[in-house]
């Protein structure tokens, strides 16, 4: 694998954004793709991005005022699609950021849907049941207008959960004096949700790791794996390579984690959200921190947990030969060169964690139809769709002198780009 010849000097030596990540990102794939240039201008903003104030009522009768965002970024290709966050450093720029990556996610899984990405500064830990329930029914009613099945279709994301997609769409289908179960995805089955939704993230990122293993001719049987992150998408990426008969040998979440190099037993370790430090209470394991798994020997690591904690300053000691990214954003820019560099193959995001939009769409499809899938059936169409995508990527991967990310990333802007041509400009 070799680097691009787009040349890249970037450095970590000051914080990087999810904006920054994302513009630069777009600026690597322009260069191998013939667009418009007026086309990557108009994909380095997002069409319009919405900030209020948010009061709740306290439990104990207090008023406080949150800010929320929602970020519109392109709905070319279709409505606007993309999680809420509720975590105390949403900005707008981050919602920015990643309702960018969103439009790529979906374009490079071609579904018809644009990029969008809101949250609420706010720390869910620090709120009751009730005050959350409160805070998501008047942030519906805040962003009702920007809202719907055909327009804009949140998601849950860091903070939230199939519960808080429960609650907007109560508050918003009251407001619309009828059940509108497709304004949200990530729902309850009960109400409309989709079974599989909740593991598809994690399900895709173990589909696209078992590819990539193909592709360097390393069978998983033999394949070592790192989870940093043993949350929704972690847990359940590591549990299915598991059970593909890969070896996990570490994994963490926020408060350490374990290492044990027969092989750690995911199915008997509860997720993050099952039972915190679940993961740090492993018998018969090494206790590391999550810099260390990071850094250890082994064939496939999968950083699943937060952004930006593959850096200039460790990426020159990562020792997996291929990294799978499951959280949004994990490896900055200057990490990316030197990878490059290495030879060391990162399978990006914006394919690797799509199990979850992609299931988004096919539950906005049963809704629409108000007929439920089958989890067997779901899974079935997740993986046809992730087999589709990683042809799709590597085909430009193997055609052209980029890097994996590059692949995705000009396969995501050929297809937008060729909408926006389609369409046209108007006036």
């Amino acid at each position: 694998m070799a680097e691009s010849a787009h040349a890249d000097t970037t450095t970590d030596r000051d914080p990087e954004s999810a904006l920054e990540t994302a513009r630069h990102q777009l600026e690597r794939a322009a260069a191998h793709v013939d667009v418009d240039e007026g086309v990557v201008e108009r994909l380095k903003h997002p069409t319009k991005v919405l900030s209020g104030s948010i009061p709740l009522e306290r439990d104990d009768g207090t008023v406080e005022v949150f800010t929320g965002y929602r970020a519109q970024h392109d709905d070319v290709r279709g409505p606007y699609k993309g999680g809420l966050r509720y975590h105390p450093d949403v900005s707008e720029d981050e919602c920015v950021g990643l309702a960018m990556w969103m439009t790529w996610k979906c374009a490079v899984m071609d579904l018809p849907f644009g990029g969008a990405k809101g949250g609420i500064v706010a720390d869910p830990k620090e709120l009751s049941e009730d005050e959350r329930e409160r805070l998501t029914r008047r942030f519906a009613e805040e962003i009702r207008d920007f809202v719907g099945p055909t327009r804009d279709i949140p998601a849950p994301d860091m903070g939230t959960d199939a519960q808080t997609m429960a609650w907007f769409m109560d508050a918003y289908s009251m407001q619309e004096g009828e059940t509108v179960p497709g304004v949200v995805t990530g729902k309850p089955p009960l109400i409309g949700g989709s079974y599989g939704r909740a593991e598809a993230p994690g399900r895709s990122v173990a589909i696209v790791a078992r590819e990539a293993a193909n592709y360097y001719d390393l069978a998983l049987d033999d394949a070592t794996v790192a989870v940093q992150g043993f949350g929704s998408v972690g847990a359940n990426a590591a549990r299915l390579l598991d059970e593909w008969n890969a070896t996990v040998v570490a994994a963490s979440d926020v408060n350490g984690g374990v290492y044990d190099p027969d092989g750690l037993d995911t199915q008997e370790i509860s997720a993050h959200e099952e039972q915190p430090e679940a993961v740090t209470r492993v018998d018969a394991a090494s206790a590391i921190t999550n810099a260390e798994l990071l850094e250890l020997d082994v064939d496939i690591l999968v950083p699943a947990a937060v952004g930006n904690v593959l850096t200039e300053a460790n990426a020159d000691a990562v020792a997996a030969d291929i990294v799978v990214e499951g959280a949004n954003g994990p490896t900055t820019t200057a990490a990316d060169r030197i990878f490059a560099e290495r030879d060391v193959a990162v399978i990006p995001d914006i394919i690797a964690n799509a199990g979850g939009v992609t299931v988004s769409y096919f539950e906005w499809l049963q809704d629409i139809n108000r007929r439920q899938w089958t989890v067997e059936r779901v899974r079935e169409e997740l993986e046809s769709e992730m087999l589709s995508a990683w042809a799709d990527v590597r085909r430009e991967f193997e055609a052209r002198d980029v890097t994996w990310r590059d692949a995705a990333y000009i396969v995501a802007l050929a297809r937008v780009a060729q909408a926006k041509s389609t369409r046209g400009l108007w006036p």
